[in-house]
């Protein structure tokens, strides 16, 4: 497909920001960007066929937006018990759980992203127990979830502060302290270090019995080799720094999830060459540890010259929201190209699927949508989707 007269609002980085091309063209081929330029590089348009070319003069063309934080498909729409898969509360380390088993990409709110132009979300367990299991990268439109995943797993889900407390405290059971949740993780990382060396010594030496499979640990050797990144669910700011404090001391590659107190302590994240995944916002303080909630915070955060995605938290907020938070947090201080920045190629290089998806460039995949207006005001509506090369809503 060709798309032509458009303006290209790249998402790569160009001297001042972003680039831009006023008037330009792209051009896919299969699931990929194939070519994208000036007008004056644009191919002859007589060699495609008339359905295959798209003249938006006018329209603005961008990388779909990518919540980098999400419960998509574990929480379900509508259903109580039977469709909430987001904790597995009889254990409070369960790295050994993955995320897409539990997916349900037939549930309204994959149809909902397609609407506002989210393309792909990071979803996986929720934050009750302190290592919750894998997320993965998945785009939002198919039925099959094994056909839709862009990489998985992407990330394990540590979480600290109140709700592994709040969870295990109503069973009487470790961790019922922020101290009990830190030693947890600590003692699971140990343990995955312990059985790494003990694989390998097992590799190099043919008298040396391998240890015995260990789910767990076998999950958590990826997060220990720095082969997958750990997201830590942090709200507080002594919990942010607890999490650091773990990545520092396993050598970890770390991300804050939340990061709800970050502007208290942006100057120190900056320090730390820490990023956030910020959200959601537009909520309000439903639990102590949310009581210095902001709205400003991606702002603070990024004029800090910390890298800041926001997300949805979806069902904490509708995912359809997540170009209106992006907005939001431009009304409160953010610049707006980092504002865009945030839900499309910062997610992106935060979560580690850059090479793939949050900017337009040949051989990236062909995931953009189509705005008149402003991408980032509540009127604005999508005119046109594309997923994996192939338009989605129009």
């Amino acid at each position: 497909m060709l798309f032509i007269h458009v303006n290209l609002v790249t998402m790569e980085p160009a001297p001042q920001g972003f680039l831009s091309i006023p008037d330009g063209f792209l051009l896919t081929e299969g699931s990929c960007i194939a070519a994208l330029g000036p007008m004056s590089d644009c191919p002859d348009t007589s060699a495609f066929s008339p359905e295959e070319v798209f003249d938006l003069k006018g329209n603005t063309l961008l990388p779909g937006f990518i919540d980098a934080h999400c419960h998509m498909g574990l929480a379900e729409e509508g259903l109580n018990f039977e469709g909430d898969d987001l904790n597995e509360i009889t254990d409070p380390v369960t790295p050994q759980l993955r995320g897409i088993d539990a997916i349900n990409p037939l549930n309204k709110s994959f149809e909902e992203a397609v609407s506002a132009a989210v393309t792909t979300v990071v979803t996986g367990p929720g934050s009750a127990n302190a290592i919750g299991g894998q997320f993965c990268a998945v785009k939002t439109y198919g039925r099959n979830i094994d056909r839709m995943v862009l990489q998985n797993p992407v990330a394990m889900k540590f979480a600290l502060g109140e709700n592994p407390k709040n969870c295990y405290n109503d069973k009487s059971e470790t961790p019922m302290t922020r101290m009990a949740t830190a030693a947890l993780i600590r003692e699971s990382l140990r343990k995955a270090q312990r059985y790494y060396e003990d694989c390998c010594k097992a590799q190099e030496d043919e008298d040396t019995d391998p240890p015995d499979f260990d789910a767990k640990c076998d999950a958590l050797v990826p997060v220990i080799k720095g082969e997958l990144k750990a997201h830590f669910h942090c709200h507080r700011a002594d919990d942010i720094f607890t999490a650091i404090r773990l990545a520092k001391e396993f050598d970890l590659d770390y991300v804050l999830v939340h990061c709800t107190e970050g502007h208290l302590i942006a100057q120190e994240l900056a320090e730390e060459g820490a990023c956030a995944i910020t959200g959601p916002l537009m909520t309000t303080r439903s639990k102590p540890e949310l009581a210095n909630a902001t709205d400003r915070n991606p702002a603070v955060l990024s004029q800090h010259g910390v890298k800041t995605a926001i997300c949805t938290d979806y069902n904490v907020m509708p995912i359809g929201l997540l170009p209106i938070c992006a907005g939001m947090a431009v009304r409160e201080g953010m610049d707006y190209q980092q504002a865009l920045a945030a839900i499309t190629i910062y997610p992106a290089q935060i979560v580690g699927i850059d090479h793939r998806v949050g900017s337009l460039k040949v051989g990236k995949d062909a995931d953009f949508a189509v705005f008149s207006q402003d991408p980032l005001t509540i009127a604005a509506r999508p005119q046109l989707v594309v997923i994996g090369g192939k338009i989605v809503r129009r």
